[in-house]
């Protein structure tokens, strides 16, 4: 997670929350794309017997069965790369989170797909938090989460999807939280 923190003072501790705008899936977006476009101009090259690719010359093979299994991986890889591209421009994930003492709220806000339910805000007074809760599980799949535990509710996560962070970042970050608001830190 590469949260940051944008506003530090007495009253107001906000943090971005990076959603997939990130250098990755640029580069997932840009490989799927090539690929896609080449597999789709080489099936297209065997359906018209002429060649598009300059890298090489597929307008001789037989369009059934090389062919068609070529243009199905380009519109695949094609359609993978679009998926990516507009994730990247919705920055689905992407939001923050702020804690502020002067109106004595916690605001939790992250961008959605398209539609009615594009932003997705969840408000809650700040009495009502009861602790900074840390989970971290290594092995295979790490996973290394901050989660706001609220009276009543489901424990809402504070840290992006993704990557997972350092260990001392996640103890820092769930330390300053846990210090802003003066509620216990758990789970370390």
């Amino acid at each position: 997670m590469t949260t940051q923190v944008n506003s530090l003072s007495k009253q107001i501790l906000r943090q971005e929350i990076l959603g997939a705008n990130r250098p990755s899936n640029y580069l997932w977006a840009v490989i799927s794309a090539i690929g896609g476009i080449g597999f789709l101009l080489a099936g297209l090259s065997s359906y018209f017997h002429q060649n598009f690719l300059i890298v090489s010359d597929t307008s001789t093979l037989s369009f059934i069965p090389q062919g068609l299994a070529l243009s199905f991986y380009g519109i695949a890889g094609t359609s993978v790369s679009l998926y990516l591209f507009l994730t990247i421009i919705w920055d689905l994930g992407g939001g923050y989170n702020e804690f502020n003492k002067k109106t004595n709220t916690v605001k939790i806000f992250r961008s959605g797909y398209p539609g009615k339910n594009r932003r997705i805000e969840i408000e809650y007074p700040l009495e009502d938090i009861q602790c900074i809760r840390a989970e971290i599980k290594e092995g295979l799949n790490p996973k290394r989460v901050l989660y706001l535990r609220i009276k009543k509710r489901r424990d809402l996560p504070l840290t992006r999807v993704g990557q997972p962070i350092s260990i001392s970042e996640l103890e820092n970050q769930g330390a300053e939280l846990a210090r802003f608001l003066q509620v216990p830190l758990e789970g370390l």
